[in-house]
């Protein structure tokens, strides 16, 4: 079966990377050994669920038209997809070397050009006349939190 997604379905599925990736900081903080490594990590997990309520923002401010399901889909297949999709391409269960806060720091950067590149091609699926310009906030948001970190590694390289 093919989809077409809408805006609605590209945000809740943003929210839910926020959450995973919230999660997945907020772990990293919880094995780093460096109070100030712990701080840090902890910040980006706060900018995560900032993140995440811009993205429920930003659906709840959808039209109608941005909202409306594409196919028939009695079942909610589409949502499910998407929910696992979420789950499972960007911030999932990874082995990282949380004693390197190197390590965290790639890892999340990689995980931060995964979404990006994942929100690229989830724009493709969404209809213009279904919000497929505001997936240009979601990826800006996310090229933010790259800059941030990459910010992070270049100091500690020093």
């Amino acid at each position: 079966m093919s989809y077409d997604f809408s805006a609605d379905n590209i945000f809740e599925m943003a929210e839910q990377m926020e959450r995973n990736g919230a999660k997945f900081y907020r772990k990293s903080a919880e094995n780093a050994a460096d109070p100030s490594v712990k701080k840090l990590l902890l910040q980006i997990a706060a900018m995560e669920d900032a993140h995440e309520k811009t993205f429920a923002a930003l659906r709840a401010g959808l039209n109608g038209e941005e909202k409306k399901a594409t196919v028939f889909d009695p079942e909610g297949e589409s949502v499910l997809y998407l929910r696992a999709m979420a789950d499972t391409k960007v911030f999932f269960e990874k082995e990282i070397d949380v004693s390197s806060i190197q390590e965290v720091f790639k890892a999340a950067i990689l995980a931060e050009k995964d979404s990006i590149v994942f929100y690229l091609g989830m724009k493709d699926l969404v209809p213009d006349k279904l919000g497929r310009n505001k997936l240009d906030i979601i990826i800006k948001e996310e090229m933010g939190h790259i800059r941030i970190l990459s910010n992070e590694l270049i100091a500690l390289n020093k």
